[in-house]
């Protein structure tokens, strides 16, 4: 048995962090990793997928040359081994600092193998017993694999799968009309496949409101993504060399063939497998596991961070959960999850800036609110770069005047909304960003103007 004053277990967003901290502090810290350090941001996720998308927008621009002067001789190719090799490039220069850093930490003892739990302090190791009162459950998540007949027949792919393609498929079917599918989708477009995304619900990304999806769904269309909507029945078979993918939709063919076939249909948590029930750990009917306003779990000194406990599935949030942690352990600071303002990004192209409540969150609420909207298109930067598709919407409390949620799809959305979401930290009126005299010419110079628009809801 060997005792540690913590335990961390997986080296996501918030482990490595943590790990540090605790350490500086100077108490004895175990980490536990069993693959791949940094989780699945660096590795399998938003590291290499934004890096594959900016290749996929350089052959995009290109294509687009004559519409800004620019003459480019021949047809524009994509190498999928070079855009691999660059991905592969630019993760590893990440993803082999993280371990070698952590292991030149003093107090810190890296163990690298899968860990289980042997009881409430206790964790298991291969052959090594570690114990401490507390620990913290840093598990991340993984691609969910739906029970869908015929799928044990052919050969599919996850996000992680798609890491490793340095062909480019003929027809890339992706069933799963949300963020991975739509930003792989996409993505392939421009290198030059033929996609189709299957969605078995009547619009995409049903997170966001309907005006969202729908511009969404043009944007792709208009680069020649194929969508097939209200799926209701999926199934999947061989068909030769190819797969064949079952649908039951309103319109279209009721089968569609393809080279490869993408499943981006969620997530699931990391916990299956870490005997958690010996230590009467709680989670909940998905896999993850119960946390309360501080990241606590049932069980007194254990803790759960990042996307195994449901409270964000984000890179961002994972890493404000360290700082929750952190900062309630170490600093007499009572932060909470209940504090965090939810803010994510769709990195399609134009990207999407989601922040706060949605217009549909908002009506429901009942309370008297206002709104604002402006289509990118009255944008100088947007028609400066020739990229005039989406829109601005900010929504208001019409009686404490504090911005309550905001959408930006378009041109530098993913950027231009962190300056509403500061303003919605800070609790204070829109005026006080309607009243900022903003650079020009800028997306962000807008908002005020957009602000300066509001009508009632």
């Amino acid at each position: 048995m060997r005792k540690f004053d913590a335990i961390i277990i997986g080296t996501g967003q918030a482990g490595p962090a943590l790990s540090a901290k605790l350490a500086g502090a100077g108490m004895k810290v175990a980490v536990i990793e069993r693959k791949l350090f940094h989780g699945t941001c660096v590795n399998t996720g938003c590291i290499p997928t934004k890096t594959m998308i900016s290749s996929a927008r350089a052959a995009y621009m290109a294509r687009r040359a004559a519409d800004f002067g620019v003459e480019i001789e021949g047809n524009i190719t994509v190498d999928m081994k070079k855009v691999m090799a660059r991905k592969n490039d630019v993760v590893g220069r990440l993803n082999h600092k993280v371990p070698e850093w952590m292991k030149k930490i003093e107090n810190l003892t890296v163990f690298q193998g899968h860990a289980q739990f042997e009881s409430a302090d206790t964790v298991t190791v291969g052959e090594e017993k570690l114990q401490s009162d507390k620990i913290f459950i840093n598990v991340g998540g993984r691609a969910f694999v739906p029970d869908m007949p015929g799928l044990d027949q052919v050969d599919y792919l996850t996000n992680s799968g798609m890491m490793q393609i340095d062909t480019l498929p003929d027809h890339l079917i992706i069933i799963g009309g949300s963020y991975i599918g739509l930003e792989f989708g996409q993505m392939f477009r421009r290198f030059g496949s033929k996609v189709t995304i299957v969605e078995m619900g009547n619009r995409l990304i049903r997170r966001d409101d309907e005006d969202v999806s729908e511009a969404v769904k043009r944007i792709l269309e208009n680069e020649g993504v194929n969508f097939r909507l209200n799926a209701e029945c999926i199934a999947v078979e061989k068909h030769g060399g190819q797969i064949a993918v079952k649908v039951d939709c309103e319109g279209g063919e009721p089968e569609l063939l393809g080279s490869h076939l993408l499943l981006a249909v969620g997530r699931k948590p990391n916990t299956a497998d870490l005997a958690l029930d010996k230590a009467g750990i709680e989670m909940d009917e998905r896999g993850f596991i119960k946390v309360d306003d501080q990241l606590r779990t049932n069980v007194p000194g254990v803790w759960a961070l990042g996307d195994c406990n449901g409270q964000g599935a984000f890179t961002h949030t994972s890493y404000n959960d360290f700082e929750i942690v952190a900062a309630n352990l170490l600093e007499n600071d009572p932060r909470r999850v209940s504090d965090r303002i939810l803010a994510y990004g769709l990195y399609v192209d134009p990207p999407l800036g989601r922040v706060g409540m949605t217009e549909v969150e908002v009506r429901k609420s009942g309370r008297k609110a206002l709104i604002g909207k402006m289509p990118m298109s009255r944008i100088g930067r947007a028609r400066e770069k020739g990229e005039t598709q989406g829109f601005m919407k900010i929504l208001v409390d019409a009686e404490t005047k504090q911005i309550l949620g905001a959408a930006i799809l378009g041109v530098g959305g993913d950027e231009v909304v962190h300056s509403i979401l500061d303003i919605m930290y800070a609790k204070v009126p829109y005026t006080v960003i309607q009243r900022a005299v903003h650079i020009h010419p800028t997306v962000s110079e807008l908002i005020p103007t957009l602000l300066g628009s509001l009508k009632p809801l």
